[in-house]
């Protein structure tokens, strides 16, 4: 049956609508296609653009730590020069007060030096002057000596002699000699102060026998023979040994045990004779 000619327009029309249709179709994937390459591009830009933000953060962040511990290292750096700092000008300051001892000390040790150099440059002067009064002092020593009452008489004669030998050392200083010669005046000083008991050898009538001895300072000078049979005394206005009578044979004995610690001391009767001036 032949096709009216409305039926072929509708046919038509209907190819034609549905061409129309597949080409929008084809268009719309397209133009979706194209969005969807559009987003995904935009997206991609974002991203790598987030990436790259977040990137930039990190490194700001790392570089933020970098600088804080920067930071914290030159704060203790800090801390530490001025615990140096502090401790420098406490040290500067303990420095300056020892200088100033120090100059002091120094100044004080000058004024010693000049003083003891114009001693030194006195002391020509001086001994020019002290050296005959030493020599002068030993031979009124050993005169006083043999004038004195003779006991240990060997003991003091080679004080005297060590004396005069030491003089012409070189080894001895000036003030080392004088004062070995004030320390045997000294001695000799002690001897009119105490009670001696010694045994030596004496001669009584022409024979040497042996005898005690007692000296009672400078006073008295008295021997008595162990048996006691023999008694006398250094008579310094004659200068001689002389024989003591009976009565004072005790004393004398009783002298000696005094002397030797062997009694206590006690009021004696001895022969002291007078001076020849006061007779």
């Amino acid at each position: 049956m032949p096709k009216s000619p409305f039926q072929a327009i509708k046919t038509e029309g209907n190819h034609m609508l549905k061409a129309t249709i597949a080409h929008q179709r084809i268009r719309g994937t397209w133009a979706l296609s194209t969005i969807l390459v559009l987003v995904a591009s935009t997206l991609g830009a974002q991203e790598a653009t987030l990436n790259r933000a977040l990137d930039v953060q990190r490194q700001s962040d790392r570089s933020s730590v970098r600088t804080q511990t920067r930071i914290g290292q030159l704060d203790n750096q800090i801390t530490e020069i001025r615990g140096d700092y502090r401790m420098t000008i406490q040290e500067l300051d303990r420095i300056q007060i020892y200088n100033g001892h120090m100059r002091t000390l120094v100044n004080s040790q000058q004024t010693e030096i000049d003083r003891i150099t114009t001693e030194l440059e006195n002391i020509v002067v001086v001994e020019q002057g002290i050296i005959p009064l030493m020599g002068s002092m030993i031979e009124t020593l050993d005169q006083f000596i043999h004038l004195d009452i003779p006991f240990n008489m060997e003991e003091r004669e080679n004080r005297i002699d060590m004396l005069r030998t030491n003089m012409d050392s070189s080894e001895l200083t000036i003030s080392e000699k004088f004062r070995q010669i004030m320390n045997a005046y000294q001695i000799e000083t002690s001897f009119g102060k105490d009670t001696e008991f010694t045994v030596d050898s004496l001669e009584i009538n022409g024979e040497i026998r042996e005898v005690n001895f007692l000296r009672v300072g400078r006073i008295l000078l008295a021997y008595q023979t162990p048996d006691r049979q023999d008694t006398g005394f250094w008579n310094k206005n004659t200068r001689q040994w002389e024989a003591l009578g009976d009565e004072y044979r005790k004393p004398i004995s009783e002298g000696l045990r005094i002397a030797k610690k062997q009694a206590a001391p006690n009021l004696l009767k001895l022969p002291v004779p007078a001076p020849e001036n006061a007779q």
